[in-house]
């Protein structure tokens, strides 16, 4: 289920094209620009992913970046340079998550709609861009700790030893919470084609 970042209506700048400096050069440590350039696509896609309304998404994946901006002349290649990128991600995620000021409505689920989606395309193959869609609405329905390994699983295509890298947690939990999304995942469909096989009668 791999896909290539969505597109997205403004290009977003690296922070020094707003006039902010690239941080001083450091032995092993890559250039802002590379990084930006290389790990976009995967911060922009996994912001989205994790829960972030899309009207969000671009603001969250800059703040993403401009903390990966200030912190990268500290990185020391202690783990894979993604990795480093995926904790500060999950971090400025879950703040954006558990802000009180940001919009609750935006990122409820709408299985009515979801539903309604999955029957206007019933004879004929989903365009893309309407899978993404329910898939997206699918994973706002799961709570944040099933959707995190699900999208890494899934999505991302790691293995249970590399998501306990990236996120640190314990293998046999990233197990467990992989069986449980995948088996809500499963039943969300099962139930939308129920849905429609009915209305179809």
């Amino acid at each position: 289920m791999k896909e290539q970042a969505a597109a997205y209506e403004e290009p977003i700048l690296p922070p020094q094209a707003a006039g902010v400096p690239a941080p001083a050069s450091a032995v092993g440590v890559p250039a802002f620009g590379d990084v930006y350039a290389k790990y976009f696509p995967f911060v922009w896609r996994n912001v989205l992913r994790l829960g972030v309304p899309r009207s969000a998404t671009d603001d969250v994946t800059q703040e993403v970046f401009i903390v990966v901006h200030r912190k990268l002349a500290t990185f020391e290649g202690r783990s894979a340079l993604g990795t480093w990128i995926y904790s500060i991600l999950r971090r400025v995620v879950r703040d954006y998550l558990r802000s009180p000021t940001r919009t609750m409505a935006s990122s409820s689920v709408d299985l009515e709609s979801f539903s309604n989606t999955l029957a206007a395309s019933v004879e004929q193959p989903l365009a893309q861009e309407q899978a993404l869609a329910m898939v997206q609405q699918i994973l706002t329905s799961m709570d944040e700790e099933k959707r995190e390994v699900f999208v890494l699983a899934e999505l991302e295509q790691m293995t249970a030893p590399e998501i306990a890298e990236t996120t640190g947690m314990n293998l046999n939990t990233i197990y467990a919470r992989l069986r449980s999304a995948r088996q809500q995942f499963d039943d969300i469909v099962l139930r939308l084609h129920a849905r429609e096989r009915w209305r179809l009668r």
